[in-house]
This record gives C-alpha cells, sequence and structure tokens, in this order.
C-alpha cells in the first residue's frame, strides 16, 4: 500500500495531532471520495517517497542552474524593454541612456553576486536573508526580511507568467484576450510540475533555460555579425517618434523631462534583472555535496551569463532604435524579428522564451516553500507550512504561493507593466538586510581575514539601501506604495500566529517528569479504545483521562512521522503514564492517517466479538477562542476523523481541550 502526508513533528504545540497531512487511502469501494482523490493526485504528480529517500532528491550542479538560475537568467526577457518604456516617454533622444542604465545595473549585479557568494559559504544550510538577518539583526529585521522576500516570490510567480504568456500573444495577437485565463492556465501547470518533487522537476524543467540560454547567445551573435557587417536593420528617429505616440498618448500626450525623475524610474524598472540572485542563497541545501561548494560555482556561472545577456540584448535594443509599448510586441520578439526573420528561429525564440518565463516561476516554487517552511518551524506561519508532502516537496507552500499569485493575475489582468512597479521593492529590502547581517555576522565571529569580508559586505548593504530607496521613490505612486503596506501587515500576521503559538505552548505546558495521576479503569463493562497521541501535553493528557474511564482495553497510539523525538517521546511517556500500554507506529511516508487507519482496523477486528460490540477511537482536539485560529489546529483531526468514519469505524469522539 503506497504512503504519502506531510512531514515534520508528529505533534506540535500547534495542534492535538500534528502537522496537516496529505493523505493516501485505499479502501476500496467504501471510500469513493477519498480514493478517487487519491488517484488523481497519483495521476497528476505520482507515487509517494519514503522519507529515506530525501537525500537523493538534490540537484546536481546543472539542475541547479537551470531550475535556480531561472528567474535571474528570464528576467533579460523583459528588463531591457521596461527600461526603453520608461525612456520612450521622453521620446526617442532619451533612447541613448538604455546602454548607461544598462551598465550601471551590471555593476550593482556584480556586487550583490560577490556579497551572496559569502552569505553561502557563511550559512550552508541556507536560509537566505531571512535566517541571516533574524540570527545578527534580530526577530523584527528578520521578519521584514521574510515578508519582503515572500511577497517578491509571489510576484516572480505573476510576472514571470504574465511576461511569459505576453510573448505567446506576440507571436499569435488573436489569444492576447484569453491572457489572464492562459496565465491561470500556465500557474496551474508549473505547480504540479512542483508537486512532483525536485528530482522530477529538475528533469522535466531544466531543458527550457538551456534551449532559451542557447537562442539568445544564438541571437547577439547574430547581431554582432550583421552589427559588425553593416546589415544590422534599424528603426530612424522618426519611425520611434510614430510607434512611440500611443505610449505617450497614455500619459497625457506629453513628453518626459530628461532629468532625475525619469532616469530614477527607469534603473528601477531595469533593476528586474536583480531578482532571481538570492534564490541560490536560499536553497543551498538543496545542493549536492559539497553544497556551499557547488552552490557558489552555479552563482557565479548564472551572473555571468546574465550580464552577458542583459548586456547584449541593451546593446542589440540601442543600435537597433527598437521600441516597445505597453501590451505590444515583446521587445526580445521585435529583436528576434529583425535578426532572425519570420522563420523558425524566431518562432523558437518564442518558444524559449514563454518556457523559460513559466520556469522562472518554478525559482519562487522552489524557494517560497523553503522560507515558509523556515517561517513555520520559528511559529511564525501555520505549522502544516513546515510539512513535506507526498514528493518530499513542501506541498503546503506550494499550494499557498499558486492561490496568491493567481490572485494577482486576475487584479492586475495579467499586464507585467502594472506587475512590475511592485516587483523588485522587497527584494532589495531583503538584498539589505542579508548583507548587513553579514556584516555583523563576521564583526561576531572575528575569524581570519574577517575585515575584508565585513567590507565587502557592507558596501553591498550601503549600494542596495540606496537603489531600494531609489526604487521606492520612483516605483512610489506606479504601485511600490502596495508593497510599503502590505510587508507590515505581513509583519503583524507573523507575530500574532507566533503570539497563538506561545500562549498555546504556555496552556499546554506541564511537568515532564512527574508521574501523571490517572482515573480508575471501570469496574466492569468499558470499551477497547484507542487514543491517539502526538505529543504528552496537557490537552493530549485530558484525552488520555477521559480513555480511562470507559476503556476495557486502553491502547495509546503514537505515530512516528521521522526525525529525531520518538525516543524521547518514549522515554517521557513510561515515566509519566507507565499504566497505559503504548504503541509506536512507524511511518515511512510520513502519513498520519494510513498508519492509524490500518491499525484500527485490525484493533476492530481483534476485538468486535459480535454486532454489539463496539471499540471506540479517542482524538484529542484544541477549542480555540477565536475562529481563524482554527487554521492554526486540527488539520490532522479532521482529515483522520473522515477516513475513520469512511473506513467503517462507528465510534470516533474527540476529547476538546479549551485554549
Amino acid at each position: 500500500m503506497g504512503r504519502s502526508g506531510g512531514r515534520g513533528k508528529s505533534n506540535h504545540v500547534g495542534g492535538a495531532l500534528g502537522s496537516l497531512a496529505n493523505f493516501h487511502a485505499e479502501r476500496g469501494p467504501g471510500m469513493p471520495i477519498i480514493s478517487r482523490l487519491d488517484n488523481l493526485r497519483r495521476v497528476l504528480v505520482g507515487s509517494p517517497l519514503p522519507t529515506s529517500a530525501q537525500h537523493e532528491e538534490r540537484f546536481n550542479n546543472a539542475e541547479a542552474l537551470a531550475i535556480l538560475s531561472s528567474d535571474a537568467l528570464s528576467s533579460v526577457a523583459y528588463a531591457t524593454q521596461e527600461i526603453v518604456l520608461v525612456l520612450g516617454m521622453a521620446g526617442s533622444a532619451a533612447l541613448g541612456l538604455t546602454l548607461p542604465i544598462t551598465g550601471l545595473i551590471i555593476g550593482l549585479m556584480l556586487i550583490v553576486a560577490t556579497s551572496y557568494r559569502q552569505t553561502i559559504k557563511a550559512y550552508p544550510l541556507g536560509g537566505g536573508s531571512y535566517r541571516v538577518s533574524q540570527d545578527n539583526l534580530g526577530k523584527i529585521p528578520g521578519l521584514v526580511a521574510g515578508a519582503s522576500l515572500s511577497i517578491d516570490y509571489v510576484l516572480t510567480v505573476a510576472v514571470s507568467v504574465a511576461a511569459g504568456i505576453a510573448a505567446l500573444t506576440s507571436y499569435f495577437p488573436g489569444l492576447d484576450t484569453y491572457r489572464v485565463p492562459l496565465c491561470l492556465v500556465a500557474v496551474l501547470l508549473v505547480m504540479v510540475a512542483n508537486l512532483r518533487g525536485v528530482s522530477s522537476s529538475a528533469k522535466l524543467l531544466s531543458f527550457p533555460t538551456y534551449l532559451f540560454m542557447g537562442v539568445v547567445v544564438m541571437m547577439l551573435v547574430a547581431g554582432a555579425v550583421k552589427f559588425l557587417g553593416g546589415t544590422l536593420p534599424t528603426i530612424g528617429p522618426g519611425e520611434q517618434s510614430r510607434l512611440l505616440a500611443p505610449t505617450l498618448e497614455a500619459e497625457g500626450g506629453q513628453l518626459m523631462a530628461i532629468g532625475p525623475v525619469l532616469l530614477m524610474r527607469a534603473f528601477s524598472s531595469g533593476c528586474a534583472a536583480l531578482t532571481g540572485i538570492e534564490a541560490i542563497s536560499d536553497s543551498v541545501a538543496a545542493f549536492q555535496p559539497v553544497e556551499w561548494r557547488n552552490a557558489r560555482k552555479v552563482l557565479t556561472v548564472m551572473v555571468l551569463l546574465l550580464a552577458t545577456m542583459f548586456g547584449g540584448i541593451s546593446a542589440l535594443a540601442h543600435h537597433t532604435g527598437i521600441v516597445y509599448a505597453e501590451n505590444g510586441p515583446t521587445l526580445l520578439y521585435q529583436l528576434g524579428q529583425l535578426i532572425f526573420g519570420n522563420g523558425v528561429l524566431l518562432a523558437v525564440l518564442q518558444l524559449a522564451t514563454l518556457l523559460i518565463l513559466l520556469l522562472a516561476a518554478n525559482t519562487a516554487y522552489a524557494d517560497f516553500p523553503r522560507l515558509a517552511a523556515f517561517l513555520a518551524q520559528d511559529g511564525f506561519l501555520p505549522r502544516q507550512l513546515a510539512s513535506l508532502g507526498d514528493r518530499l516537496v513542501f506541498s503546503n507552500g506550494i499550494f499557498a504561493l499558486s492561490g496568491c499569485a493567481a490572485l494577482l493575475l486576475v487584479i492586475f489582468n495579467a499586464s507585467v507593466t502594472r506587475l512590475i512597479p511592485l516587483y523588485a521593492v522587497g527584494v532589495f529590502i531583503s538584498f539589505t538586510l542579508s548583507q548587513a547581517g553579514m556584516v555583523v555576522h563576521w564583526w561576531k565571529e572575528q575569524g581570519q581575514g574577517w575585515l575584508g569580508k565585513a567590507l565587502v559586505n557592507g558596501i553591498g548593504a550601503a549600494i542596495t539601501a540606496v537603489v531600494g530607496l531609489v526604487l521606492l521613490y520612483s516605483k512610489f505612486t506606479y504601485g511600490a506604495w502596495l508593497v510599503l503596506v502590505a510587508i507590515p501587515l505581513l509583519i503583524t500576521l507573523f507575530l500574532r500566529i507566533r503570539n497563538h503559538y506561545d500562549y498555546v505552548a504556555r496552556r499546554l505546558r506541564m511537568s515532564a517528569d512527574k508521574l501523571l495521576k490517572l482515573p480508575d479503569p471501570p469496574v466492569s463493562g468499558g470499551m477497547p479504545t484507542v487514543v491517539l497521541v502526538g505529543q504528552l501535553h496537557r490537552g493530549s493528557f485530558e484525552a488520555i483521562r477521559f480513555a480511562r474511564t470507559v476503556a476495557s482495553d486502553l491502547v495509546a497510539l503514537h505515530v512516528d512521522l521521522g526525525g529525531d523525538r520518538t525516543k524521547a517521546f518514549i522515554e517521557q511517556w513510561e515515566r509519566q503514564v507507565p499504566g497505559v500500554r503504548l504503541v509506536v507506529l512507524d511511518s515511512p511516508y510520513r502519513s498520519l492517517v494510513d498508519p492509524v487507519v490500518d491499525f484500527v482496523k485490525q484493533f476492530e477486528l481483534d476485538h468486535r466479538k459480535d454486532r454489539n460490540r463496539f471499540c471506540m477511537i479517542v482524538l484529542p482536539v484544541f477549542v480555540t477562542q477565536h475562529r481563524w485560529e482554527n487554521l492554526l489546529h486540527n488539520q490532522s483531526t479532521i482529515l483522520l476523523r473522515q477516513a475513520l468514519r469512511e473506513q467503517g469505524t462507528r465510534v470516533v469522539t474527540t476529547v476538546g481541550f479549551y485554549l
């Protein structure tokens, strides 16, 4: 029988039984709903993987470059385009500033990458800006970094998918009216691909990155050859002005002055090219050993490729004089048309662009669930987000990311230009906090060469802080204010959840060494009873006490979902509740439901003498003060109760502990 489920603690302070488990049940005709859902999941994401296979779910360097660098590399499809769009508001004369702005962004890119190389070695388990900021700057800066990155990862999916579908509608203009539905379908496909697991998704999704790199480099080389040979087509100032007319009309019909405001806005739009650089530092643990060394190699290769492609596309745009209008043919498509013509290579370029932009969303799918898991482990998000699913990925984080990105695509009508102003602000906030945290890290450590390392990170922090302020100023009225509102709201949510978990921990706390006094069992009668226990605390003890008063034969059941807590739990049980038999079930597939349902089925067969003899299953639950707190508790209980009822267990009762 296959297994599934969320990994994590069998029990946590936020739930009577444990974290939300994805569950598999194949029990025949008695469970039609569960069986159908399970069969569908098997078809879409594959069979569950055992926890022992986790070490095999790692990226080699080629796969890591494709998966973790796709966000950064794909940004060349729209970074130059957004610079040209903003400069075009000042007329064709301003387009000559495309190259200087690109050069500044590439310089910034190299500084940030150098800083992150140091972060990767100092934090080989990953965690990125959130962990670095929290460890070195404190809780609130860590949460600011966590909130900023969370927002940016959602925007990464939305912007990448919108840009990918824009590439498709550039080639097939008739599809433009279906832009939003196509984006939602794309999000669904990327979500399913990531639910299949690291190895499966890496094999499936690596090809588009290398295809895109190959065809863009081919375009750059062909463009350089045509330029040197004097055959590169160009667009004159008069034609540029005609093409820019729709953009100017949308801005009120008047040219903007070529001044600091315009230049800052163009620079901030082009800084979208830097998004994704932090992805590798967030996922160091996903690399094959030696993790930090391989991560640094991939980061170096990624930045060199990114600088080459970004600089090359900007150079070609400058020399050809191409302009871009919102929701018109993309700049990359126009370049491809000039250089490749309307043949097969142009179609390959558009296909590769579509695929890598969709794959760029995959970088967020690789990193957001990990970040959410770190926050959940620290009690700032629901504990379910720390649970590994069927395919050894953080399935709940993948679902959350997909839902948020889909909502943004609907709200902003899948417009890249409308989404871009929200983009990158969060990235530079996290960049700055991460680099400042590393300065404190080196100062605390004061190992060999610490001053030079601190200087590198200090320069990185100062520059990214200035750029972040520029981004905020230039994009504020275009939507960046939404990010400034969202970050404190998210931090408030994080703290509210943490305060709740801390309160629950205080309510549940009891001595871990004292022998617990149980009521006497019934003198006669009673029912064979199983009580499920994840952790031994006041909530589960209430359920044990109740079960003792009604049980003729009482068994406490504990499921080992992995980790190192089971041994300590058994020792605590023997100290505190030696009078109740404890059965511990292994769950190699991290499922809470499957082992319990199997055990209960056999328990009932062993004890049900006739139709009039019942067995009872007791499940501890939390009764919360506020309805929203239910989202933080009892999810496993709900699934388990449903599975037990559907497999034929007649008496399933819950014992509430009032929080």
